[in-house]
């Protein structure tokens, strides 16, 4: 029989090797690192009101069991190197870090119109879609070949510790110089049904914690959020 002898150190590398890739997800942080490299240096600046584009492809780790599309999940993990392309180009995070702030991810939604099969190419559009002090609201769109909408989703992004539209306009002014698209003044009528499903949630979620006689007399600040109200009868 044949006896293969594998040096201590050779044994110690690849244990090594399985642990970290049984523990992190290593190809997720190489590509958002070459992504968000990409962008800063190689990739034009873009108006917050423009639209960016990334590419991709759908291979086989992205596939469900049933193993003739793309799983549902797998979209909005894409959606992270969209957005990390669109903060970069249009130096959106850059400058609301310089502020002093932080953004997260506050709500998504997305719609599925047909399916992604596997080694499809395809791209995700990314888009402002409307801000206001608290919060910005992102599309992206799924487009596959022939151009053809595959998804459509839509992400609400929390700015914290310093105001969104304050940071938007100082974007518009250094980046576009009145060439772009009229800045959104209304929220559209779709996103504003979606808010309001949110703020819906919120109110249940929240309702075992509050008095009855609070909660009918509850109003809304800012998008998406609900507080009591402290004119009780």
């Amino acid at each position: 029989m044949w006896t293969v002898c594998v040096p201590g150190w050779g044994a110690a590398l690849a244990a090594g090797a399985l642990l970290l890739y049984g523990s992190l997800d290593v190809a997720y942080f190489a590509r958002m690192m070459y992504t968000v490299a990409r962008a800063r240096y190689f990739r034009k600046k873009a108006c917050i009101l423009e639209t960016t584009e990334v590419n991709s492809w759908c291979l086989l780790n992205d596939i469900d069991t049933l193993l003739y599309h793309m799983n549902n999940a797998r979209y909005l993990r894409e959606l992270d190197f969209a957005r990390a392309d669109f903060y970069e180009r249009t130096g959106l995070y850059a400058n609301i870090r310089a502020a002093g702030g932080a953004v997260v991810q506050a709500a998504a939604t997305i719609r599925y119109r047909r399916y992604l099969k596997p080694f499809t190419r395809f791209k995700i559009t990314s888009k402002a879609v409307y801000w206001d002090e608290k919060t910005l609201f992102m599309e992206h769109e799924f487009v596959g070949p022939g151009g053809f909408v595959h998804a459509v989703a839509v992400c609400r992004q929390r700015v914290i510790d310093t105001s969104a539209a304050a940071i938007a306009e100082l974007l518009l002014q250094l980046h576009c110089a009145g060439t772009c698209q009229p800045t959104p003044a209304k929220m559209p009528p779709e996103l504003e049904l979606w808010v309001q499903s949110n703020e819906i949630s919120s109110a249940k979620l929240r309702a075992p914690q509050m008095p009855q006689s609070i909660l009918h007399t509850s109003h809304n600040i800012g998008c998406g959020e609900m507080v009591p109200s402290l004119n009780t009868e």
